[in-house]
């Protein structure tokens, strides 16, 4: 059902909130005669952070436009002449709008579709079977709207309690008039006759002592009035501190800690418009309170009388100031974080957003925005308010940009997309830390006033930890800093401290988080490949995967010491499989074709009982980044007895050259994708199509690969195009049988039993040489020169 027609039928706060979103900036007639158009559009493909973009968005302005004038003409009838000059005058005010920006209309289309979306989503959940039962993050939300509520009502009743002790005082203040008066009037009488005097007297005097009398009861009344008015004030902020502790140390938290970890490939943290609601209901809150504070004081001092409430006061206003500080430091945040491996002279971005800017109004003087890059030293030295102010520890080019209000979604944030590191400052390395171990972070500052320079702030936010490269080789080394980072920081940390060790089935959820994330795919690492990563992380022979819930693992163990009789880091090798399957073998990976994490040992236990010609697709455990093919076949060397077989790994330079599904498909002695899929059932959707006709006398070669142990030289007549073996020249045959070659002297396997392609010859590179010699006789086919 198109998002609209259940929008339509939002109610209460729901349809408060969907209604909000339309004005001036995008009139909700236009959202309701274009539904369809409007869903129909891929807003989202456009990215709002590229200026490039800023061609498709005008395009798609122009388009509205013509769809509204197009609705317009057809409006016809007496109510339809009001329409079409509604929907023309939208038309104009549209394209008048957003002519010259029309990003941000794409920019206010996402934040409405997004918003009516969510709440429409949310509405769905609570009005779901299962007797309506909302789940725990709804009944928070549930919760914090609830105190919003309460809290309005409690800032309304302080507002009339506030005004009822401004009549009163008034009126106090024009009754002690009127004593001063009368007192004037009984000091005058001295001038008069004694007879008058005594005459008029009596009366001044039992008037003034009645005045009098009431001045010290409405006195008493007036301090009653604004010590009641303190204590709800009190009890306001006690309820608006809480609030604020929910929204600003759980739920921005929360979406900080989700903003880490999609840098490991978790989900996305997804949007801060919810977020920034309640920020903003906050700011409102607490502002408005303030100047109910103010006025009391102020009311105080326009009528002194003693007691406790100018004490009282004093704290209220130190208070209130408090948590409005506490509401903007905090809402500065980095919505779009910088990367965290970060390579000198490259160009990044980073977006720093203010959640309370625009209801404070601090757009109307647009602050600046500084970034620099300081040491982790330097991070926690300025966390502990030391002066740091002149200290960097590198510097970074286009560093200052200018926060912009964007109205149609009400957002304050400055958009920094062409920043380059120029040259970084290396502090002095610990013991074994290597380079790739070090860690910065970016220092976003800024200053600006709110309330009419009532309240000045210097606000500072720390991006998540750098690491500084110079170099695409030590991106590797890197990212696993960037990794246990991410993963394992805990809430409050001084920076960038993180545990030394950490559980094993912690480090698996981040692995798996991680693999994702890189092979985008849904088929994240079973219990059995995780059960393969602890053998080889822990040099153990167990398949129980309970023996290795309670092992932990150190981060010298991740990447910086070498598994044993290996040249490389356990994070080295996994990172190497997850960039052979990213660019590689992704789709044969997520058709379950590779079991990638198994054994040689395993691999010849789980073949030996499937007919010959069966294989299986491994990672290399001795190579990084390299997957082998593992098959099943008699043993030359010994009639009626069978033998697995590994072919040398494979590598990302050999399927730039020709891919794993043909090169599965060149060698014909596999049959059978282990457990017993015929192998054209799940590679041939990803064959290369066979090679054209000759053109103009030309032929084109072929690329195959062969074993020569196994090789069947074939031809195919009707092409005319034939493969080698790796033999010293090239024979053609017709047959299709699977001969095996009688071993040679030069045995062509290494001494673990694998073919080494690379010693006896790699097909691909043979031919390139070859197409570099004037053919011959090499290639079957017409010639012409």
């Amino acid at each position: 059902m198109a998002v609209w027609i259940q929008a339509q039928q939002l109610q209460g706060e729901a349809l408060h909130q969907m209604q909000s979103l339309y004005g001036q900036h995008f009139p909700i007639e236009v959202r309701h005669y274009l539904s369809q158009w409007i869903e129909s559009q891929t807003w989202d493909s456009i990215d709002l952070e590229n200026p490039q973009e800023e061609f498709r968005a005008k395009r798609l302005l122009e388009s509205l436009v013509q769809e509204l004038q197009k609705k317009a003409e057809h409006q016809v009838g007496e109510d339809g002449f009001l329409l079409k000059i509604k929907l023309g005058h939208y038309a104009n005010q549209l394209k008048s709008t957003y002519d010259r920006c029309p990003l941000e209309l794409v920019r206010c289309i996402k934040h409405i579709l997004y918003t009516e979306q969510r709440l429409v989503r949310e509405a769905n959940d609570s009005s779901s079977p299962g007797g309506g039962l909302l789940d725990s993050m709804s009944q928070k939300h549930l919760q914090i709207n609830q105190t919003f509520e309460e809290l309005r009502m409690m800032t309304q009743d302080t507002e009339n309690d506030l005004r009822k002790l401004q009549h009163n005082q008034e009126y106090f203040i024009i009754q002690y008039q009127e004593s001063l008066r009368i007192q004037a009037q009984l000091s005058s009488l001295s001038t008069l006759p004694p007879a008058d005097r005594l005459l008029r007297e009596p009366a001044l005097q039992t008037k003034r002592a009645t005045v009098e009398a009431w001045l010290t009861r409405e006195a008493n009344t007036l301090q009653k009035y604004r010590l009641d008015l303190a204590e709800k004030h009190q009890k306001t902020l006690q309820l608006l501190h809480k609030q604020q502790t929910i929204i600003l140390d759980d739920e921005l938290i929360q979406w900080k800690r989700r903003q880490q970890l999609a840098g490991n490939g978790g989900p996305p943290e997804g949007g801060l418009d919810v977020v920034q609601s309640w920020c903003e209901k906050l700011a409102e809150t607490n502002w408005q309170n303030r100047q109910q504070i103010r006025r009391a004081e102020h009311l105080r001092q326009q009528l002194p009388i003693p007691g406790p409430i100018e004490e009282l006061l004093t704290d209220l206003n130190k208070q209130i100031t408090d948590i409005i500080s506490a509401l903007v430091t905090s809402t500065f945040i980095i919505e779009k974080q910088p990367p965290q491996v970060l390579k000198t002279q490259t160009k990044f971005a980073a977006t720093v957003r203010l959640l309370v800017g625009g209801k404070l109004n601090v757009h109307m003087n647009p602050p600046q925005v500084k970034a620099t890059i300081i040491s982790e030293q330097q991070a926690k030295g300025l966390l502990k308010k030391e002066n740091t102010r002149n200290d960097s520890s590198g510097e970074i080019l286009n560093n200052n940009c200018v926060m912009e209000y964007h109205q149609a979604t009400g957002t304050l944030s400055a958009h920094f997309r062409n920043m380059s590191l120029k040259r970084i400052k290396r502090s002095d390395r610990r013991g074994a830390e290597s380079v790739t171990e070090e860690k910065f972070t970016i220092l976003f500052e800024s200053q600006f006033s709110v309330g009419g320079n009532e309240l000045m702030f210097q606000v500072k936010t720390l991006s998540l930890p750098v690491v500084v490269i110079v170099h695409g080789s030590q991106d590797n080394n890197a990212t696993a800093t960037v990794l246990w980072d991410n993963a394992f920081a805990e809430p409050g940390r001084v920076p960038f401290t993180v545990p030394d060790k950490v559980l094993w089935p912690q480090l698996c959820e981040a692995l798996n988080m991680k693999f994702k994330a890189e092979v985008q795919s849904t088929r994240g690492l079973s219990e059995e490949n995780l059960v393969f990563l602890a053998q080889k992380a822990f040099s153990s022979s167990s398949i129980n995967p309970e023996e290795y819930r309670s092992l932990t693992m150190t981060w010298s163990q991740f990447n910086r010491e070498s598994l044993p009789g290996r040249n490389f880091t356990f994070w080295q090798w996994f990172d190497g499989v997850m960039e052979l399957t990213k660019k590689h073998l992704k789709p044969h990976w997520n058709d379950g074709a590779i079991l990638g994490f198994v054994n040689k040992q395993q691999a010849q236990d789980m073949l030996m009982s499937k007919p010959n010609g069966t294989f299986l697709l491994r990672f290399s455990d001795s190579e990084i980044g390299g997957i082998t093919i593992a098959w099943v076949a008699e043993n030359p060397n010994k009639v009626g007895e069978r033998m697995v077989w590994n072919l040398m790994p494979y590598t990302t330079k050999d399927f730039s050259i020709r891919s794993l599904a043909d090169r599965i498909s060149d060698l014909n002695h596999l049959l059978f994708l282990y457990p017993d899929r015929p192998k054209d059932e799940v590679f041939s959707k990803y064959y290369t199509p066979p090679l054209s006709k000759a053109v103009d006398g030309y032929v084109k070669p072929q690329i195959k690969q062969v074993v020569p142990e196994f090789a069947t030289a074939s031809s195919d007549s009707a092409s005319g195009n034939q493969y080698m073996d790796q033999a010293s020249s090239p024979s053609v045959s017709h047959t299709h049988t699977y001969g095996l070659y009688p071993p040679s002297a030069d045995s062509i396997m290494d001494g673990d039993g694998d073919f080494d392609l690379d010693d006896t010859m790699d097909v691909a590179r043979h031919v390139e040489e070859l197409l570099r010699r004037p053919m011959e006789s090499q290639w079957i086919g017409h010639t012409q020169s």
